[in-house]
């Protein structure tokens, strides 16, 4: 048994970073006595040196430059937690793996930039580069794709994977509050920043998307080509009509192959309530994987939090530890095929589509008209009250005034919803933007 202490650099000390510093000082010696060999942080490195970060670093060699840190010879893995897709972050972990350190990052944009070349870099220098709490915080999603699953051939993997968004959408169902309220809520309550854009506008998903889809697929990491779309459209009117139908509304990342290319999309969708993603709430993220031999998969977990991804860090650097090192992304870096979009309006799929309708002769006449030339088949037309209109209330809606109509369209391409609803805005039947959301059959 090796007892050599493993000697870590820690690169940011912010929530993560001091999570993991607690993690390794609690669990030493059992964590030790696991891998057969001590693990030791011998030098860290974070913006403000007098912070007080309720840890006690000083025993740790202190670097104000990460990027030194990682060519220093006093240390065997880099652990980046500095976060960021360029910069300081990208060249410290460069100049690790090139020097002939392994790393650990919980970088998830950095991977979803930059993601093949660093696979290939480390490959070169054959050292690990390891990146679980990139991905859904603490659930072991990589290491069940890279171990666990490489039997089987992937076909889909989806799943809800940021937690602001989830929050957002489980308390809109629960408490029948509009987004604007709950988000501002979730900024007060630290579970949203103060320019939440990257969570609710589904750019934290898709980054995470795209390092799955890489591993699901065996395809370059293509983050660029990813559909996306955020959850800020979405009003108490959808979330009503949902639940009348028979739905819950969640922002899913979904991949999957199809006859022209792999597909990857970050929405909106509506999931049936008596299905397993459905009760996926809070904060809490899942991760669906099907596999040809092994069918489906669904982890559930904390996907964000100090402990949840400090968690994860450490599993990685137990690897290190015990010498685990295999290609990033399951195949070689030069073994990734190029990646090949699907032809997004290809898609096939029920809609759900609110549309602020005039109150008008001849107005549902002439969408149902645009809706059939593009072979697009309704299988519901609901015209929905809003809430203060409810029998009882004294409420007349006025001749000529915008009234919300709920269509539910049988399966068809997004294309052809997509020419239709255009027609009908050009039409000049409807006040507002048509709402459009896939129903996903999961």
């Amino acid at each position: 048994m090796d007892k050599s202490a493993l000697r870590l650099g820690v690169a940011g000390l912010g929530t993560v970073g001091a999570g993991l510093v607690r993690l390794l000082e609690l669990h030493r010696e059992r964590l030790s006595g696991a891998i057969g060999r001590d693990l030791t942080i011998v030098a860290v490195s974070a913006r403000d040196r007098k912070r007080d970060r309720g840890i006690d670093i000083t025993r740790a060699k202190w670097f104000d430059d990460p990027i030194a840190m990682a060519a220093s010879s006093d240390i065997d893995v880099f652990v980046e937690l500095i976060g960021g897709d360029e910069g300081i972050a990208k060249t410290a972990v460069e100049t690790a793996l090139s020097s002939g350190k392994s790393v650990v990052t919980a970088n998830k944009a950095l991977l979803a930039s930059h993601g093949v070349a660093l696979a290939a870099l480390a490959e070169e220098n054959g050292v690990a580069l390891l990146f679980e709490a990139a991905i859904a915080g603490g659930i072991p999603v990589v290491k069940a794709m890279r171990e666990g699953l490489v039997g089987n051939e992937i076909k889909r993997v989806y799943g809800i994977l940021n937690g602001t968004c989830n929050y957002i959408l489980t308390r809109m169902q629960d408490e029948g509050l509009p987004f604007e309220t709950i988000l501002k809520d979730a900024q007060e309550q630290g579970y949203a920043e103060a320019d939440p854009t990257f969570d609710i506008g589904g750019f934290d998903t898709a980054h995470k998307l795209a390092i799955l889809t890489s591993l699901a697929f065996g395809t370059e990491v293509a983050f660029d080509q990813i559909h996306i779309e955020g959850i800020e459209a979405i009003t108490t009117a959808d979330i009503d009509a949902a639940d009348e139908l028979g739905y819950r509304i969640k922002l899913l990342g979904v991949a999957m192959r199809t006859k022209s290319g792999i597909e990857q999309r970050v929405h909106p969708a509506m999931v049936a309530k008596h299905s397993a993603i459905a009760e996926v709430s809070g904060v809490t993220n899942c991760v669906a994987i099907n596999g040809d031999f092994v069918g489906d998969l669904l982890l559930v977990g904390p996907g964000a939090g100090a402990n949840a991804t400090a968690s994860a860090v450490a599993a990685d650097i137990a690897d290190v530890a015990r010498g685990v090192i295999s290609a990033p992304f399951i195949r070689a870096a030069k073994a990734l095929t190029p990646y090949q979009r699907a032809r997004i309006g290809e898609h096939q799929g029920a809609y759900y589509i609110r549309l602020s309708v005039y109150d008008r002769p001849g107005a549902m006449a002439s969408i149902a008209t645009r809706m059939a030339e593009q072979e697009v088949s309704l299988e519901s037309i609901v015209q929905r009250r809003p809430r203060h209109s409810l029998p009882g209330s004294g409420y007349r809606p006025e001749l000529g005034q915008p009234t919300s109509v709920v269509l539910i369209t049988h399966e068809t391409t997004e294309a052809a919803i997509r020419t239709a609803l255009t027609a009908i805005e050009e039409d000049g039947k409807i006040s507002d933007k048509p709402q459009m959301i896939r129903i996903e059959q999961l």
